[in-house]
């Protein structure tokens, strides 16, 4: 089984529902090695200084943004953490949005999200509202130091997260040389028209995913498995331990924080609240120790 990329929450209005974020694709490329051909030994590919021509070790390398060719900023380890989100294990959903409004263009990776033990009522709540309304949520999450925007939609029984581009990753169509005027500017029939509806409907199917398979891989994979019976190189694969699941032992009155979320028309309020730590500080400052006490523990509640 895979290992999840984050264990967290994904929240809307007041509700957090913990989740493992898990991949949605599966690698099946056949990955190849280059080898010296006088000896078979692999290639290192080597950290090497393009003015001294020695190796540089990790702990001498440094971020830098190429501004200009051949000119640099370098960025201190500090200037790329204070850029990072601090919502580092949060699915913050931030709208919704109709299903069909984000366009196949933006769409970049596949996840699926898992619920935490004793979270699956939220789950199944998120899941089956989606699907009543036809909408999405469009939310961002960050994984593994770096933000994105993404959807949260369902499919079946589960809710998929779909890491989004934004709009400045995307060429416009407009850029390019096409068509845009009506079929009679091409010259196209009507009668042509007819035709290739007809085909179209005489084609049409219902889509079966496995109905289709990469062929070229297969022939590649059976020119290997060949070779390997012939050279006698087949080496054993090793296995991975299954990772132990985590639980969640957190229950939710989901319907009073339903209620509070459509009163206060708040779509993300834990985002902007104050650490516990920072709001008995600024209490204590302001009243005795007990009472600070007691304004913190408000404040969490």
């Amino acid at each position: 089984m895979p290992r999840p990329i984050w264990n967290g929450s994904l929240s809307f209005g007041l509700l957090n529902i913990p989740m493992s974020l898990m991949p949605a694709e599966r690698n099946v490329d056949l990955h190849f090695r280059m080898l010296d051909g006088r000896n078979n030994a692999p290639i290192r590919y080597e950290r090497v200084n393009t003015e001294t021509g020695e190796e540089v070790p990790w702990k001498d390398i440094v971020r830098a943004f190429e501004y200009k060719k051949g000119s640099y900023v370098v960025l201190e380890p500090e200037d790329v953490q204070a850029a990072r989100s601090e919502s580092k294990e949060m699915v913050e959903i931030e709208a919704f949005v109709e299903a069909d409004a984000v366009g196949p263009e933006y769409v970049e990776k596949p996840y699926v999200l898992v619920p935490a033990k004793k979270a699956e009522k939220g789950y199944v709540l998120l899941r089956e509202i989606l699907a009543r309304t036809g909408r999405v949520g469009i939310a961002r999450v960050v994984i593994r130091s770096r933000e994105y925007l993404c959807e949260v939609v369902p499919r079946d029984k589960a809710l998929y997260l779909m890491l989004l581009r934004y709009p400045q990753e995307i060429v416009d169509a407009s850029e390019y040389s096409i068509p845009d005027q009506a079929p009679s500017h091409y010259r196209i029939s009507a009668r042509e028209m007819d035709m290739a509806e007809q085909l179209i409907e005489a084609m049409s199917t219902k889509w079966k995913a496995d109905d289709y398979k990469d062929e070229y891989r297969d022939r590649l994979k059976k020119t290997i498995e060949k070779r390997m019976k012939s050279k006698g190189v087949v080496t054993p694969v090793e296995r991975e331990e299954e990772p132990a699941e985590e639980t969640a032992t957190n229950v939710v009155d989901f319907m009073s924080l339903l209620q509070k979320s459509l009163s206060d028309n708040k779509r993300t309020p834990a985002a902007k609240k104050a650490p516990a730590k920072k709001a008995a500080a600024r209490s204590k400052q302001k009243a005795p120790a007990k009472k600070a006490a007691k304004r913190a523990g408000h404040r969490r509640r």
